[in-house]
């Protein structure tokens, strides 16, 4: 017998046999190729060695006393703890029949007596070949399973992390698009910066609370805050409904503007309705005397430069002319009114209602007419007025701006 014709994979072998001369020599031909063999020489002593030390491989006899063979197997397979170690059979019966009941209780092979070594052998590493496959298959898939499962895991912190990344992207050009137009935030992103840059055409309204400071000194600073809060966010709600752009607050001050940083034609009228509709908000705040609160508001219209400034706490801000009598118009406006310019006035006589205030002197700038903006004129009754004036030419009728020639 060539000892080292097949290869020897470590293992712990049990025969079974009633029959000691067949459990010797099969021990003998078993332990010389390198395997450990246990005996056991009936079905009872098998099941309790199998259980107490489980083999990596069992040759089992069928034919026994007591126990039988098929009952042997039969009850290792139900056994979760020894089901999946395979079983030879080795028997002397030969029918077609015997063998196929081997296989339906489990068994992996069928060894008719008399043996060979060499075929025992052969069976033997074929089988313990194929389940150390097995085993190896198992290894890796499990392995597998742990890989997958890891990236699964790596995926999903990957994901909440790049969902937190999402978050705080959102939460920071929420707070970018509270602080900054919209456009200048999409810049910054895109990392183009914000330059300063002019506006030919935009319209600038300030507000303030008359009688603030003397307000101011009365009341408590949380209800103080409390009181500015609500007319300011009211403000905040006006600017959103018009389009419009708010700059910044100043104490009690309120800064919007119009055409800017996105130009658009109509935002004269829009700041004008802002201010209308300002006036009609502030109506519904009092003071802690009860009285109702009073703003005064200035507009100017004309060229700006805009841009934002500063590198912490920056500021989308204005600068020029325009902006200078603005302010002007408000601070020296009068409660409860809306102080525009010359340049308002022509740009909205047509549609809106004013009433002439007379030169004031501003600051740097000398006297000039200033005007009050009263609302918005009814359209309907200028049309009916027009149609009455019968000396009015047709031409004039449809287009009431033409110069009479």
């Amino acid at each position: 017998m060539d000892s080292h014709q097949y290869p020897t994979i470590q293992a712990n072998i049990l025969v079974v046999d009633d029959k000691p001369d067949n459990v010797r020599l099969l021990s003998t031909i078993l332990t010389e190729q390198g395997y450990q063999v246990r005996k056991a020489l009936n079905g009872q002593r098998a099941i309790a060695t199998v259980q107490e030390f489980p083999p990596t491989l069992i040759l089992l006899d069928v034919m026994m006393p007591d126990m039988n063979g098929y009952e042997v197997c039969a009850k290792l397979k139900a056994s979760p703890k020894t089901s999946s170690i395979p079983v030879i059979f080795l028997s002397a019966l030969d029918d077609v029949v015997d063998k196929v009941k081997a296989f339906d209780v489990g068994a992996v092979d069928y060894i008719t007596k008399p043996f060979h070594a060499k075929e025992v052998l052969a069976r033997v590493a074929n089988q313990l070949t194929i389940q150390s496959q097995q085993q190896l298959l198992q290894e890796q898939t499990k392995q597998f399973q742990e890989l997958v499962e890891r990236l699964q895991n790596e995926i999903k912190e990957r994901q909440g992390v790049e969902l937190a990344l999402r978050l705080a992207q959102t939460k920071s050009d929420h707070l970018l698009l509270n602080i900054l137009p919209a456009a200048i935030v999409e810049n910054l992103k895109k990392g183009e910066g914000s330059p300063a840059q002019r506006f030919d055409s935009a319209t600038v309204l300030f507000a303030d609370i008359v009688d603030f400071t003397s307000i101011a000194a009365r009341m408590l600073p949380l209800e103080l805050v409390n009181v500015l809060n609500q007319i300011f966010s009211r403000f905040d709600q006006l600017t959103e409904k018009h389009g419009l752009e708010k700059i910044k607050t100043i104490g009690d001050a309120y800064m919007v503007a119009g055409g800017l940083p996105v130009p658009r034609a109509d935002h004269v009228e829009a700041i004008a309705n802002m201010a209308l509709d300002m006036q009609e908000a502030i109506a519904d705040f009092q003071t802690d005397r009860g009285e109702p609160f009073q703003i005064r508001i200035g507009i100017n219209t004309g060229p700006v430069v805009a841009g934002v400034i500063g590198t912490k706490k920056f500021i989308y801000d204005l600068w020029g002319d325009t902006v200078n009598v603005a302010s002007r118009m408000e601070c020296q406006g009068l409660p409860g009114y809306i102080q525009v310019t010359t340049a308002i006035y022509e740009l909205l006589k047509d549609r809106y209602v004013f009433e002439e205030r007379g030169a004031i002197t501003v600051k740097g700038k000398g006297e000039m007419i200033a005007y009050l903006l009263k609302g918005k004129k009814d359209n309907s009754a200028v049309e009916t007025d027009a149609c009455q004036t019968k000396s009015t030419p047709s031409e004039l009728r449809e287009y009431p701006n033409t110069p009479l020639l």
